[in-house]
């Protein structure tokens, strides 16, 4: 049997009688100190000013709510000094001030908003016999982070990274503490200026994770340069792998793109636009292959399997005469190409300078920028200067290297992969793929070799070696490795913590990844205040 003292809702309250409503529930009746304790001067005082009534939310009873009708006094204080002149009965350990739930109730209320958000916290604790509106839910959990953002401890190790409020759109920052393994804040934005002002506002951060944004390097540099940073080991192993899709792309690939010769200058602008070139010649001599075999009577599907091609991209190339251009968005006054027909008369008059040209395009409606309009004029002067040097010939390469099982070309995707993975993590056709890349493809064993002393750097926990890998990936004439190697020297300091140090940023990843679940199951509504509050570690923590 349950007795009275099993229903008091906390020390310092005596319980009068309990009920059973029908509409209310359990209503506990039950009554403060007969002595009053003033908060000023902690005298004891017995006068009573007056009383009143208090009606808390408690935990429920056999799936139904209880409501504790609590009546409290105000009292007087005697003592002559003190300020304050009357007082009511205080009850922290059942209550805060104002409150309309007991303490119990209102950790319950926060650690379900955490977890559940809102509506679904709404519902459940309507089940639970706690109803509860989703509004004060919100309301707590967001006080609560409040008061565990100020409560936190000093934070030595911190991630940074980015996530998007809307993809290629917004984004913001998230930082996470390393050693704990918890996010401590949310910023609205991805800026130098905000991620530099929280830096300052923590002195305590010793090493700060990052990827290879230079933004953020940028902005541990002024909000925290006492900082040590570090690179992430597995951007810069994405980076790499990147590099080396580039080159075969440009190597020989099932879209048939041309190789440079060899006499081509090792200058990466020029090698962008004889890329584009050969491209564009290649996407001819493609549909022309293909328009042969399609005369010999073959089908979809054979072309297909002989050209490395999918069947559906067949399809699509046999409907029309001549390659597809590529699609252009509607242009807009902002653009100098929605003045291409002035300029390009301009142009052929002799009135070629830039500053002229502005004055003249802003005459007729163009708002866009100085360097927008020098973007076209440098384009057209680049292929005034083609057109009067001699170019080497362009050889095209349409052969790419093929799968030794199924014959199908092998994508510059999958020639990536392989190339930076161990030969002992490799499945034995992955290992005949590779084999058939090396013997096909001067340019990746090259890569390849490279690829992996770089994954033996990073494990050997030694960045000594690093400078001669550099010196090699240069030495390569490699364009995408050769950018590689130089961006690793320009952040040399950040790749050799990276190295050497044990942090990196999986950590944050991982938290963005829980935050785009938060924000997705949210449907997309909650604002900076509420994500920070549900991605921020509960106050009620055990």
């Amino acid at each position: 049997m349950r007795t009275k003292s099993k229903w008091s809702p906390g020390p310092g309250v005596k319980i009068l009688g309990v009920a059973l409503t029908v509409d209310d529930g359990w209503v506990v009746s039950a009554a403060g100190s007969a002595i009053g304790i003033c908060p000023d001067c902690g005298r004891r005082s017995r006068s009573r000013h007056g009383s009143y009534f208090r009606s808390l939310q408690d935990l429920p009873v056999q799936g139904k709510p209880v409501t504790v009708r609590l009546l409290l006094s105000r009292w007087r204080c005697l003592h002559r000094k003190c300020e304050r002149r009357t007082f009511t009965d205080r009850l922290p350990t059942v209550a805060a001030p104002y409150a309309r739930r007991t303490a119990r109730v209102v950790e319950i209320v926060g650690l379900l908003g955490h977890s559940t958000g809102g509506r679904p916290g709404e519902r459940l604790m309507q089940r639970l016999g706690m109803p509860v509106s989703d509004d004060t839910i919100l309301r707590q959990l967001k006080r609560d982070a409040t008061v565990a953002n100020r409560s936190s401890t000093e934070i030595r190790v911190v991630g940074i990274d980015d996530w998007s409020w809307r993809r290629a759109t917004n984004y913001g920052t998230i930082m996470v503490d390393l050693e704990r393994r918890s996010v401590v804040d949310i910023l609205d934005d991805r800026s130098v200026e905000s991620a530099a002002t929280w830096l300052r506002n923590h002195p305590s951060v010793e090493v700060v994770s990052r990827d290879r944004c230079g933004l953020y390097a940028q902005a541990v540099r002024e909000g925290a340069p006492q900082a040590q940073q570090v690179a992430d080991r597995f951007h810069l192993i994405q980076n790499l792998r990147s590099a080396i899709e580039e080159e075969m792309s440009l190597s020989g690939r099932a879209t048939g793109r041309a190789i440079l010769s060899e006499d081509a200058i090792v200058d990466a602008a020029t090698h962008r636009r004889r890329a584009r070139l050969a491209h564009r010649q290649s996407r001819h001599e493609i549909l022309e292959t293909l328009r042969a075999l399609r005369e010999e009577g073959l089908s979809y599907s054979e072309i297909a399997r002989r050209t490395g091609y999918e069947r559906r991209s067949v399809a699509n190339w046999l409907k029309f005469e001549a390659p597809l251009d590529r699609r252009r968005a509607a242009l807009k006054p902002t653009s100098p190409w929605y003045f291409e027909t002035f300029l390009a008369q301009c142009w052929k008059d002799g009135n070629r300078l830039g500053r002229h040209l502005f004055h003249d395009v802003k005459q007729r409606g163009y708002t866009g920028s100085f360097a927008n309009l020098e973007r076209l004029l440098g384009a057209w002067r680049r292929a005034e200067r083609e057109q009067a040097s001699d170019l080497p010939p362009l050889v095209l390469k349409l052969e790419p290297v093929r799968d030794p099982e199924t014959g199908h070309a092998i994508s510059p995707v999958i020639a990536a992969a392989l190339c930076i993975k161990p030969r002992s993590l490799l499945t034995h056709r992955q290992a005949r793929k590779v084999d058939a890349l090396k013997k096909g493809s001067d340019a990746f064993a090259e890569m390849r070799r490279l690829a992996m002393r770089f994954n033996g750097i990073l494990r050997g926990k030694r960045s000594a070696p690093l400078d001669a890998w550099i010196d090699d990936a240069i030495d390569t004439e490699l364009i995408p490795i050769m950018r590689f190697a130089r961006v690793l020297r320009r952040d040399i300091d950040a790749v050799n913590n990276a190295i050497e140090l044990p942090w990196t940023n999986g950590q944050a990843e991982g938290q963005i990844n829980r935050l785009k679940t938060l924000k997705r199951a949210m449907y997309g509504r909650a604002g900076p205040e509420l994500l920070r509050a549900r991605m921020l570690p509960p106050l009620h923590t055990k």
